[in-house]
């Protein structure tokens, strides 16, 4: 690992700590300051709308003026965002800094888009998935920290805490360096991206596989808590579990080739559907948990597989455009998650375990059932 994805490494670990820390009580504070079951699919609907809408500027603007200072911008307004959303005592005010968190994400396409650039002699898959297993070794402490704080001194402290950790990150990601600008060229083989009707035809199966992984998750900690009576240190120890999970099968899967990777990624999502709706215990939402981190795999492999599709001077517009079709995933999957939770809590389950099935199969149809995706003129780009 060179220099520059050794500090992107060291940020993402202290702000997975720091994220991690509050995502898993967000929404049991929202139910705090009074919002209901469907109220909150509908905030975090919103959430992923705030998140959809700046994904293709960020990756189009990542191409034409630098990936560095779009990831420097998403850094300092998560900072900001954050302690809005800690100085918070009303749910208006707390929904807007959440909303504001979630317009980070645009720093996505422009951070993936710097990581296959700076991989070196890694592939796309495992780069992508090793940068993103180190931002998951802080995910398995965040959960147990903010467990602690919570049952203590109050969720709403937890985001405190976390503010305080994001400084600390912003300062390692100051110290990466610039990278050159890919400019088009004539000799760069490959169609327009607006033009490339097979990576085009590939962002609704991208949609399809996160709708489906995400129903289940917005309101699992609710479910946990007021139906089977799980505490906040509980809850806390699931997300830490789900945090060495997304470690564990990133390492793994990202080893696979990208498609095979994306299929068992799916299929792990779909056994934590599964074991929420049947399973019974703390050993059985643990292993659910656990296995609930190849949602997170399935969403990198997903770059991966789409990156031979696209010409390098559109990397960022393409990891904007896939990153737009997984947070419209999420805008409306939410609000269906709080829907069915209101009428029946185990049918977010049962129906995403169903989803999980088709989106996969469409996968499989998609990567295996068509011509080779990649190209040989860029077998050696991809392989590094």
């Amino acid at each position: 690992m060179n220099r520059d994805l050794g500090f992107i490494s060291l940020s993402l670990l202290t702000w997975g700590l720091g994220e991690a820390a509050f995502l898993a009580f967000q929404p049991l504070y929202l139910q705090n300051l009074g919002a209901d079951p469907i109220q909150i699919g509908t905030i975090y609907g919103a959430y992923g709308l705030a998140a959809s809408l700046v994904h293709i500027p960020a990756g189009y603007l990542s191409d034409r003026l630098g990936r560095r200072p779009a990831m420097w911008s998403a850094w300092f307004i998560g900072v900001i965002a954050t302690w809005m959303m800690a100085l918070a005592n009303s749910l208006p005010w707390f929904v807007a800094g959440m909303l504001l968190y979630g317009s980070t994400m645009f720093v996505i396409a422009p951070m993936n888009s710097y990581v296959t650039t700076a991989r070196g002699k890694f592939t796309v898959a495992r780069a992508l998935t090793l940068i993103s297993a180190t931002y998951n070794v802080g995910t398995i402490l965040g959960p147990l920290l903010g467990g602690y704080i919570g049952e203590r001194l109050g969720i709403r402290a937890i985001f405190f805490i976390a503010a305080g950790i994001f400084l600390c990150s912003t300062i390692f990601i100051l110290f990466i360096r610039p990278q050159p600008l890919d400019n088009d060229s004539k000799q760069e083989s490959g169609k327009p991206i607006f033009a490339n009707r097979r990576f085009l035809a590939f962002l609704p199966v991208i949609f399809l596989i996160i709708f489906a992984g995400y129903l289940p998750q917005p309101l699992s900690p609710n479910f946990l808590q007021n139906h089977r009576g799980l505490t906040l240190t509980n809850i806390g120890q699931l997300y830490s579990i789900n945090g060495l999970g997304i470690v564990v099968l990133n390492l793994l899967l990202g080893q696979m080739r990208s498609g095979v990777g994306l299929v068992l990624g799916q299929l792990c999502v779909g056994a934590f559907a599964l074991l929420l709706w049947k399973g019974s215990g703390f050993l059985s939402f643990s292993l659910a948990y656990f296995l609930l981190g190849g949602f997170r795999t399935t969403r990198l492999l997903a770059l991966a597989a789409a990156r031979p599709l696209v010409k390098q001077s559109e990397m960022g517009l393409s990891y904007g455009l896939i990153e737009t079709a997984g947070a419209m995933a999420i805008l409306t999957a939410s609000p269906l998650a709080g829907y069915l939770y209101d009428r029946n809590p185990l049918l977010i389950y049962s129906v995403s375990a169903g989803l999980i099935l088709l989106s996969s199969l469409t996968s499989l149809a998609f990567l295996y059932n068509r011509p080779q995706i990649q190209r040989p003129e860029m077998i050696s780009v991809e392989e590094g």
